[in-house]
């Protein structure tokens, strides 16, 4: 019976899918600066509620590593109470961008850029997880954070990084093992073997703190949507409806790309999210977006429906409710070494060196974005690089061709392509350096574009070289 084949398949990928959500939902939210069990909520809510859309089918939602930075400066600007507000004001954005058809649009965005704005968010997110692993408080800034790295040595507690880069070994390692092996999550089984020797040896580290989820849900008030008033926070709701939105689409394309069902509408697959960040926002949560590494790991476990996340969004509220206790013996360096290794994973180190070769103007767009992140912060180094990016593209754009030929006497100069201001000054060059007492045949029929700083400019030239041959009305010849 095909349908019971289709249901069996989805139960057995969405406990796939929930055992590799949650140590990342968990590691997120302390990476994040909030409750473990916001994670959670968040992973929920993703299974729960923006699982049932008809988006995209396969791919899942939850808590992202790629906005665990923007999530921290967040709550150490505003406050965790205002955190609720600025989610629920994101999904809003999201739902209305969806329902004006706009979904389609950010596959327009440069993937340079958005190579740029993964590579640096993985650059943040390492140099804090760290200080993490060490179990040592972290500086307040990125560059603040680099520049302590030599001292973090002599401040680390050396238990607790053996924990964390324990982690990670588990995690590389298990990536090389058979497949029937690797159903089981490499990070699950990072996180369990840390927790063990933590148990085991009674190893003085930092372990999750747990307060109960009831504890920890609250819906914004009234007087938290007061910070929507700032300029600043509206940044804040603005980075996190564009950063979540362009995750979740561009990891669309590309679950898209591994399996041959149904293809994703981007602009409901909006409307999804703005909905779920809309749920995660009344309910004081983190934001949530598409993770391409659940999303893969429910392709490759055999998802057939969207069944599979709605279950899995249930097998965590499951644990949430009877088993949040389980957390406290997790050690806080273990979940650094998740949120490291996922860290790593962001860096596009083969697509610079590739884009080198054959783009290079992409390549240094890609890393000027990432510096730009480090050195300043999310929001502002993304609009740096979409800045540099478009000016990228109306350079390349507006090439102008000026061929030079004698017909009779006369000169004929033409001039081809797109006259903007960017390519004025080799235009006036070329132009200026024609012979001035001999007539001249300016063709302009083969630009597609003349923009009016040209325009200007072309007059100007026009007016001062017929002074340069007095009585010569003929000098210059516009075709």
């Amino acid at each position: 019976m095909p349908g019971a084949d289709t249901f069996r398949d989805d139960f057995g990928a969405s406990v796939v899918v929930a055992l590799v959500a949650l140590p990342l939902c968990v590691g997120v939210a302390v990476a994040s600066g909030v409750p473990a069990e916001l994670g959670i909520v968040t992973g929920v809510v993703g299974g729960l509620v923006t699982g049932w859309f008809r988006g995209s089918s396969l791919q899942v939602s939850g808590p992202a590593a790629g906005l665990t930075v923007l999530v921290y400066e967040a709550v150490r600007t505003y406050g965790l109470p205002a955190l609720g507000a600025l989610v629920l004001a994101a999904g809003v954005l999201q739902l209305g961008m969806g329902v004006l058809r706009l979904g389609r649009w950010f596959r327009a965005i440069s993937v340079a850029v958005v190579q740029g704005m993964l590579a640096g968010i993985g650059l943040v997110l390492i140099a804090g997880q760290l200080y993490a692993v060490g179990d040592v408080d972290a500086p307040a800034g990125t560059l603040e954070k680099a520049a302590g790295l030599v001292r973090l040595t002599a401040r680390a507690d050396w238990a607790a990084v053996a924990l964390g880069l324990g982690t990670v070994l588990v995690m590389v390692a298990w990536q090389r093992l058979p497949a029937r092996v690797r159903i089981v999550p490499g990070a699950l089984v990072g996180v369990a073997a840390a927790t063990a020797v933590a148990v085991l040896l009674r190893l003085p580290v930092e372990k999750v703190t747990v307060t109960g989820v009831l504890d920890v849900i609250a819906p914004p008030t009234g007087e938290r949507f007061a910070v929507l008033m700032s300029v600043g926070a509206i940044g804040t709701v603005i980075a996190l409806a564009l950063i979540a939105s362009a995750e979740t689409l561009f990891s669309a394309a590309a679950v898209d790309r591994m399996h041959d069902g149904p293809r994703t509408d981007y602009d409901r697959e909006l409307v999804a999210q703005g909905v779920g960040n809309t749920f995660c926002g009344l309910l004081g949560a983190l934001p949530m977006t598409a993770v391409i590494v659940r999303s893969s790991a429910n392709v490759a476990a055999g998802a057939r429906t969207r069944a599979a996340r709605v279950l899995h969004g249930a097998w965590l509220l499951l644990f949430a409710v009877l088993l949040p206790q389980a957390l406290t013996v997790v050690p806080l360096a273990a979940l650094a070494g998740v949120l490291l290794h996922a860290g790593w994973k962001l860096l596009p180190a083969r697509a610079v060196v590739a884009l080198w070769r054959t783009h290079r103007g992409e390549a240094v767009v890609l890393v000027a974005t990432a510096g730009a992140i480090v050195a300043t912060n999310l929001f502002e180094g993304v609009l740096l690089g979409l800045a540099l990016a478009v000016g990228k593209a109306a350079w390349e754009t507006s090439h102008v061709h000026i061929d030079q030929e004698w017909e009779d006497g006369t000169l004929a100069v033409r001039v081809a392509g797109n006259a903007s201001f960017l390519r004025l000054p080799k235009l006036l060059d070329a132009l200026d350096a024609l012979p001035g007492d001999r007539p001249v045949r300016l063709d302009l029929s083969g630009l597609r574009h003349l923009d009016h700083a040209c325009l200007t400019a072309l007059d100007g030239w026009e007016r001062q070289r017929a002074g340069l041959v007095p009585g010569r009305e003929g000098a210059t010849e516009p075709g």
